[in-house]
């Protein structure tokens, strides 16, 4: 059912999946940073204030999110589904993957995830803080290695040695990726594409 409460819903849904706020996403759409903020939601009187087609159509923009995606944020909540739940360890191990970025075989531990069908999705279960403060000891993230990734996501990368690293995608070439770290007592990161085994965008955080 189309409603005031589950328009504005979809909004925030769509600012979660992307690791920011309703004001950052107001931001990365072009919009005054105060759109989406709660208090512009209702009027002085007490009437309902409804976003703009013009604000949505930005956002899904800026977000490369699909009509059909966000409609689904509004529909009634669809029952949560299972994805794997992998560990920092196993995730950096070889052999753990198939050619799409999935974990390969039968038996994998599994995680609810409250959102739209899609087979093309995992979860990492992080530890350490190397990500901190946004994602910390025994955080899980969702993972969807078929996702399309712009400057400003967070992302997953492996590189050949194994390392699995969450990051920020601050810029791609056509021989290297720079990432930004989480952590400021972490150095960023430039890898050549060589040396990228796998990367996926980061589309939700249960913490």
């Amino acid at each position: 059912m189309l409603s005031h409460h589950r328009i504005w819903l979809a909004i925030d849904t769509l600012a979660s999946r992307h690791g920011l706020s309703a004001s950052g996403l107001a931001r990365r759409a072009g919009l005054d940073a105060t759109t989406f903020n709660r208090s512009k939601r209702i009027g002085p009187d007490g009437r309902e204030r409804w976003p703009s087609t013009e604000s949505i159509a930005k956002i899904l923009a800026a977000t490369r999110s699909g009509l059909e995606e966000f409609l689904g944020f509004i529909a009634p909540v669809s029952p949560a589904r299972n994805v794997p739940l992998i560990g920092l360890a196993q995730a950096g191990a070889g052999g753990f993957f198939d050619d799409s970025g999935l974990p390969s075989g039968e038996g994998w531990e599994e995680v609810a995830f409250p959102g739209p069908a899609n087979d093309k999705l995992f979860a990492l279960e992080i530890t350490g803080d190397s990500m901190m403060p946004l994602y910390r000891d025994g955080d899980t993230i969702i993972v969807s290695p078929a996702a399309p990734v712009r400057r400003g996501d967070r992302v997953v990368v492996r590189n050949l040695a194994g390392e699995v690293m969450a990051k920020v995608l601050r810029r791609q070439t056509a021989k290297t990726i720079e990432l930004s770290s989480l952590n400021p007592a972490h150095p960023d990161r430039v890898l050549p594409l060589s040396d990228v085994t796998f990367m996926g965008r980061v589309i939700w955080a249960s913490q």
